[in-house]
């Protein structure tokens, strides 16, 4: 792995900054939901940036739906994050305009919009740890 330059850094969290602010208010797309932004991955030539993104879900009417939704990603988590990834993806360039609006630097990166899957995966291991922990306590219950 490379190391990353200190400007390459700064300029990566100043775009996650920006990113969430103007996805936050400028972006009116109704696809788009409760999206954040988790970080930025630049090239060292300042040509393309990885935007890492988690969607959090977003609650129906059915209170059925909603715990199996939360509880564990389905189907219809899936096909959301997919609906907000390609959003973001169609709305890479007004973004990259605004972002060039509000960054001083020479040039804008190209967006790349990316899941981010750890919040998922940490939840994951969570929950495993959380079963093994009450299956030890059931089989030791003196301790």
């Amino acid at each position: 792995m490379t190391e990353i330059s200190p400007r390459n850094q700064r300029v990566a969290d100043q775009i996650q900054r920006e990113l969430a602010t103007l996805i936050q208010i400028e972006m009116k797309d109704p696809r788009i939901g409760l999206v954040s932004i988790t970080g930025v991955d630049i090239s060292r030539d300042l040509g393309y940036a990885n935007v890492y993104v988690t969607v959090l879900n977003t609650l129906s009417d059915s209170k059925e739906l909603n715990h199996s939704t939360l509880a564990a990603p389905g189907e219809l988590d899936k096909l959301e994050v997919e609906d907000n990834l390609n959003a973001l993806r169609q709305a890479a360039g007004y973004l990259r305009t605004m972002l060039a609006k509000r960054l001083e630097i020479r040039s804008v990166p190209k967006l790349q919009f990316q899941y981010d899957s750890s919040i998922e995966k940490g939840q994951q291991l969570s929950d495993l740890i959380d079963n093994a922990l009450a299956a030890d306590r059931e089989q030791h219950p003196d301790n």
